[in-house]
């Protein structure tokens, strides 16, 4: 199993942009994703890349302003977020999937078998 440890979060104001790391202590073929929990929410699908890029996948809340990707020679993900707002306020975590392809699941945390320990991002108003 491979060790992930997530960096980059931080405070910045709305509208603002940060750009979120995580590095794997090896390399991992299957999807990798990234998720985020709010104080008192539910653990929250954001976004899943498979392992060569070719395909990806959003959260409805995200679309449009996030952007996923992978340099798999560094065995790191990335999560880049602009037009940031309040509500994207949470822990992120980034996890392995079970899976080398995208699935109906790819958006469900159970289909995930390693997750990192989360970066906290704070969007202020």
């Amino acid at each position: 199993q491979v060790q992930l440890v997530e960096s980059g979060g931080g405070l910045v104001q709305a509208g603002g942009s940060l750009r979120l790391s995580c590095t794997a202590s090896g390399r991992t073929f299957s999807v990798m994703g990234w998720f985020r929990q709010a104080p008192g929410k539910e653990r929250e699908f954001v976004a899943a890349i498979t392992w060569n890029g070719g395909s990806t996948r959003y959260g409805d809340s995200v679309k449009g302003r996030f952007s996923i990707s992978r340099d798999n020679t560094k065995n790191t993900l990335y999560l880049q977020m602009n037009s940031l707002e309040p509500e994207d306020t949470a822990v992120y975590y980034c996890a392995v999937n079970h899976f080398g392809g995208m699935v109906a699941g790819t958006t469900s945390a159970s289909t995930y078998g390693q997750w990192g320990q989360g970066t906290q991002v704070t969007v202020s108003s």
